[in-house]
């Protein structure tokens, strides 16, 4: 079957378009709309702490029914129904239960697009930068054109702008293929003899380790800004450059591949995620500064994030890629998301933004460490 690249990097463009609606001015609306630093920080711990659950339960009902997209275009429509919950109250509580009302759905979605696209790559999970970089485009997107937007009107219309998109994506959803895996040796090797293997355990705790230390930065990077002088549009744009870099790297990873092991890139990107959280603790008032910190979103995310797609396919195969990637967004971007946005959310007030990301600094650290002593330490990944 051919690769449908277009469908695939259509979905990712869609996908993360929503992402570039929602990470830099969410946090803004809701404090548009009265909501406290604390009830900030809980709502978004709400939206991550789904990915705890909901990725591993589509997962298995992706691999009792093998249909992931059809999966993909259930969550992806609901979805879209729950986020209009936003429009009819804007209390605490039911904002609570909207959020994970619609978290549990959303959060579902892209793990499984994620194990759809490396079936369709089969044998050259390395392509996979060269589809993901579109998410990062519709990022992009997003992020300049609805900052704008939001300075010349209001931010009051960012629900339905997210409505919008969230129904783009569902679209792209019913026009992408199913992908079917095939049985490859690691099949044999249940998940769970697969989940006890010292390597595996060390790496889900350096992305766990690794999205605490985004939480901050999720969560309150725009709130910081805009605390320190910075415009809706520079805030958008500043996001649209870190996820520039990002392109930049998918770009460059395949050529990167040949000479560097995974376990240097991995390491090299923990190191200066660990510089660019410092950069924005202590240069939030230099535009230069925070220009360089955020070209550093290139390794805190883009080669982290490749890295683990080949470690994932390394681990899991084809057979289980559909769990390696539920386990992958639960421990990281669920529990890790969670836990890094309730604690920037509690100590945000009581301690200000730059002690808060001198922690998300030390996270780094430690995952650094445990990184250097139990990951990626085989032979670097073979190109055909």
């Amino acid at each position: 079957m051919k690769l449908p690249y277009w469908r695939l990097s259509g979905f990712y463009f869609c996908y993360f378009a929503i992402l570039g609606a929602f990470l830099p001015f969410w946090s803004l609306y809701l404090k548009q709309i009265g909501f406290t630093a604390t009830d900030i920080g809980e709502l978004t711990g709400m939206l991550v702490a789904t990915k705890i659950v909901a990725p591993y339960l589509w997962s298995w009902l992706a691999d009792k029914t093998g249909r992931c997209l059809r999966l993909i275009r259930i969550t992806s429509l609901f979805s879209t129904l729950t986020f209009c919950g936003f429009l009819v109250r804007h209390d605490y509580s039911w904002a609570a239960g909207v959020t994970v009302a619609f978290s549990f759905f959303w959060n579902a979605t892209l793990p499984q697009f994620e194990a759809a696209t490396l079936t369709h790559l089969k044998a050259e999970p390395q392509r996979y930068s060269r589809i993901r970089l579109w998410g990062s485009v519709g990022f992009i997107a997003a992020v300049l054109g609805i900052g704008r937007f939001l300075d010349d009107f209001s931010i009051d219309y960012l629900p339905w702008i997210i409505i919008g998109l969230l129904l783009s994506n569902w679209l792209m959803a019913l026009v992408t293929p199913e992908a079917v895996a095939s049985h490859d040796n690691k099949a044999a090797d249940s998940v769970r003899r697969i989940l006890f293997k010292p390597e595996l355990l060390a790496f889900f705790s350096v992305y766990m380790l690794l999205q605490v230390a985004h939480g901050p930065y999720y969560v309150f990077y725009s709130v910081f800004l805009q605390q320190h002088g910075y415009s809706t549009t520079l805030t958008g744009f500043l996001w649209a450059l870190g996820v520039c870099a990002e392109i930049l790297v998918f770009i460059w990873m395949y050529g990167l591949f040949k000479y560097i092991s995974l376990r240097g890139l991995l390491l090299g990107s923990l190191a200066l995620s660990m510089l660019r959280w410092l950069m924005i603790a202590y240069g939030v008032d230099s535009l230069p500064v925070i220009v360089a910190a955020q070209l550093l979103h290139a390794a805190s995310f883009g080669i982290a994030h490749v890295v683990a797609m080949q470690l994932l396919y390394r681990y899991f195969g084809d057979r289980h890629q559909s769990k390696g990637q539920a386990l992958y967004s639960s421990l990281s971007f669920g529990l890790g998301g969670m836990l890094g946005s309730f604690y920037s959310g509690y100590l945000w007030d009581a301690l200000g933004g730059g002690p808060v990301f001198v922690i998300a600094a030390l996270a780094c650290g430690v995952a650094f460490l445990i990184a250097f002593i139990g990951v990626g330490r085989q032979k670097p990944v073979t190109l055909g």
